[in-house]
């Protein structure tokens, strides 16, 4: 279905919770290192339950080796004007997001086409929300535009 890409990601119940999201949804998710924690981290692990074998998991030395994938990329960040609802996601694209406490870095956003960055409405003081919850809204969002597409239950 969709790549997710986690560069740098620091906390890890939010990844794992991610993993548990890709091993119901399809899709594939790219850790850009350093990660802030080890892979067999006992609370990565706990929040990703037994989801951990049915999860694409990989890792990348750099933000542009796991940015080579086909399919369109789009950069998740406050700093976006575009919604993520007002772009079509399609199978394939790959959705870029931030480590928790400072978000995609200036130099890698400069290098996206700006209607590629995508935001999630927020009330006006809001500095972010929850990682893992980010990605789910844009996984689903993805999923509700392409009539959820490959799910066993699929509404088509």
């Amino acid at each position: 279905m969709f790549n997710i890409v986690l560069y740098q990601p620091e906390i890890p119940p939010n990844t794992g919770n991610i993993i548990r999201l890709c091993a119901n949804t399809g899709c594939c998710l790219h850790l850009v290192e350093p990660l802030g924690f080890d892979l067999n981290d006992k609370k990565l692990r706990r929040a990703g339950l037994d989801y951990h074998e049915w999860a694409n998991v990989k890792t990348h030395p750099d933000l542009e080796s796991a940015c080579s994938l086909e399919g369109n990329i789009y950069a998740i960040s406050t700093h976006g004007t575009r919604l993520y609802t007002d772009t079509q996601l399609n199978a394939g694209d790959t959705l870029v997001f931030g480590p928790e406490t400072r978000g995609l870095p200036d130099s890698y956003l400069q290098t996206v086409d700006q209607d590629r960055i995508l935001r999630i409405p927020m009330l006006k003081n809001s500095r972010s929300l929850n990682l893992s919850n980010a990605v789910a809204v844009l996984v689903y969002e993805g999923l509700r535009q392409n009539n959820f597409t490959g799910m066993p239950d699929n509404l088509s």
